[in-house]
């Protein structure tokens, strides 16, 4: 004996004709017309080869068939609210997982208080970090191991790759530290080109050190390098120990 086709869509229907008791009723509540609400009963009809509407009056009713139907079907409407409930949350990006490639200092300063607010708006919603600076977070996202990346602007793709879309965030400015002695250290109108004569600690590679001396260059002059450190910690132990002056991103100073 071949299986009847359960229509969930003719179920709702008939499910609302119950509730509701007229067709017009049933049309109007779930935004058909008399016509199709009929159309999808007499289908569901024919599938399941039983009668489910019968005279009464000038109306219908639902036949004993029609109610059985029905009893049987609750329990298919009990998991399927909830399940497209959630499917609607996740279509939102209200729950899911959400992974996240971002470079160091963005981590503690952008990626922490995000990932905090969307857990307290969206519990369902999981999101993973993924530290990663710019050539790898690109890589991971080419081939779908993260869903965004955070990156500095001078090291993203150009604005015309097909595989990337770009939304700037926003703006990270640069600020000078000096050791608390300096003779410049309270200087009210301090500028880069001031500090041409410095001695400058930056690392030896990275979109860092490529920032510091690119800053430095259009200010009129080269940073002569007296110190190199590949994290703000230790750059910062060394302007503090009077070693020498750094650049530094906001967003790092804000993480310490």
């Amino acid at each position: 004996m071949a299986t009847a086709d359960w229509d969930v869509r003719k179920l709702r229907v008939l499910r609302t004709l119950d509730e509701l008791g007229t067709v017009t009723a049933t049309a109007q509540a779930l935004r058909m017309t008399p016509s199709a609400v009929s159309q999808q009963l007499s289908g569901l009809a024919k599938q399941l080869d039983v009668p489910l509407l019968e005279p009464h009056g000038r109306r219908v009713r639902l036949t004993d068939a029609a109610r059985l139907v029905l009893r049987h079907t609750e329990e298919v409407f009990a998991q399927l609210e909830p399940a497209e409930a959630e499917l609607a949350g996740y279509r939102r990006g209200e729950s899911g997982r959400m992974r996240v490639g971002a470079f160091s200092t963005a981590i503690p300063a952008l990626v922490v208080p995000a990932a905090q607010q969307l857990r307290r708006r969206h519990p369902a919603l999981e999101v993973r970090v993924h530290q990663a600076e710019a050539a790898q977070a690109y890589e991971l996202l080419a081939r779908g191991a993260v869903d965004l990346v955070l990156s500095l602007a001078a090291h993203a793709p150009p604005a015309r790759d097909p595989k990337f879309t770009r939304v700037p965030l926003l703006a990270d400015p640069l600020d000078v530290a000096l050791p608390a002695r300096h003779p410049l250290a309270a200087a009210p109108d301090l500028r880069l080109a001031d500090l041409a004569g410095e001695a400058w600690i930056y690392g030896s590679s990275g979109p860092w050190s490529e920032i510091t001396t690119v800053a430095c260059q259009a200010a009129g002059f080269v940073p002569e390098q007296a110190h190199a450190a590949a994290d703000w910690p230790s750059i910062l132990a060394l302007v503090a120990a009077g070693m020498g002056v750094a650049l530094v991103p906001r967003m790092a100073m804000a993480a310490e």
